[in-house]
């Protein structure tokens, strides 16, 4: 059974609370009614629901919300690898820490206190035996009426320089994968996960899925719209500082290999990633890396067909 979070109806707005698995979440809400979880273990969101209380985001029926697994689910941060893209653990491992409340955001501008909570994650001894690099790695998740906005970022607090991939895993919880169709990523480059990486490039007008797909799209626009016809619901992802885009699911033989991933679950489960994977973010003494991703909800009539989608994916909202 999947554990459930004990959240008093009058519950204050950003408050600490422990879970039934055991787990340490910050609860944000806003006053429409929508609201996120986030676990201090991986600095990770783990539930974020409109003002209906429908989940937007994907979480396994096997998940473990506790060391040494990372959870499966939710928005994982990777850093300071993406994948099997180099020598460390798959994805990094700071989806693998405890994070702590961030006192000192600056620059960035200070917070609603209600709807926002600021994270970081600093090197430790251990981390710099596996990764030798001085580091603090911040976030600031903030949610507002149909949105979901993620700051990341990244400084070097080492006396010389290093490089690295960052992204943003966003597990969408979908209604039946088969139904579902991701646009903006057309005629781009891609790396075939699935062939050894070897370069493609898209020929379909839209994403559509009817096998396992792992890919890592090039030179990405800043939005992409994640489109699920059977809930009349799209998904608009926007990004800065992140030039590529990942789209995955496992489909049904590669998710029964998957331990912490229920058989059936890649069924309504879909990861569209915003990331800096191709060419890693070198970064000099002091210097700090910043990136955006917003991920918000729009109207039912773009899944209609009454609207142009070309006004989604590049118009001003």
């Amino acid at each position: 059974m999947r554990s459930r979070l004990l959240r008093p109806k009058s519950m204050p707005l950003n408050t600490l609370v422990n879970a039934r698995d055991g787990s340490s979440r910050v609860v944000l809400s806003e006053p429409s009614g929508s609201y996120a979880e986030v676990s201090l273990y991986g600095g990770q969101v783990v539930s974020w629901k409109n003002e209906r209380r429908e989940q937007l985001l994907y979480m396994s029926t096997k998940a473990q919300m506790k060391p040494p697994k990372a959870i499966r689910g939710g928005l994982p941060i990777c850093f300071p690898q993406f994948g099997n893209f180099g020598a460390l653990e798959r994805h990094g491992f700071a989806r693998n820490r405890f994070w702590s409340f961030d006192n000192d955001p600056s620059p960035l501008p200070p917070a609603n206190q209600q709807s926002t909570v600021d994270l970081v994650l600093k090197s430790t001894e251990d981390d710099l035996k596996i990764w030798p690099h001085s580091f603090e790695l911040r976030v600031r998740i903030s949610i507002s009426p149909g949105k979901l906005t993620i700051i990341p970022r990244v400084r070097n607090t080492d006396p010389k320089a290093f490089s690295f991939m960052f992204a943003l895993r966003n597990y969408l919880y979908v209604s039946d994968i088969s139904e579902v169709r991701v646009e903006g990523l057309e005629t781009l480059d891609y790396l075939d996960n699935l062939v050894r990486r070897e370069r493609f490039t898209e020929q379909a007008d839209a994403i559509t899925f009817d096998g396992e797909i792992d890919r890592v799209y090039l030179n990405t626009p800043t939005k992409i719209a994640i489109i699920d016809h059977e809930r009349k619901r799209t998904i608009e992802l926007r990004k800065e500082g992140m030039p590529n885009a990942v789209v995955w699911n496992p489909w049904d033989k590669k998710a029964k290999s998957i331990t912490d991933m229920g058989d059936e679950d890649y069924t309504t489960m879909l990861c569209v990633d915003s990331g800096a994977i191709e060419t890693p973010i070198l970064l000099k003494p002091c210097e700090e890396w910043r990136g955006r991703q917003e991920l918000s909800i729009v109207s039912s009539s773009y899944c209609s067909g009454q609207l142009d989608p070309r006004k989604v994916l590049y118009g001003d909202h």
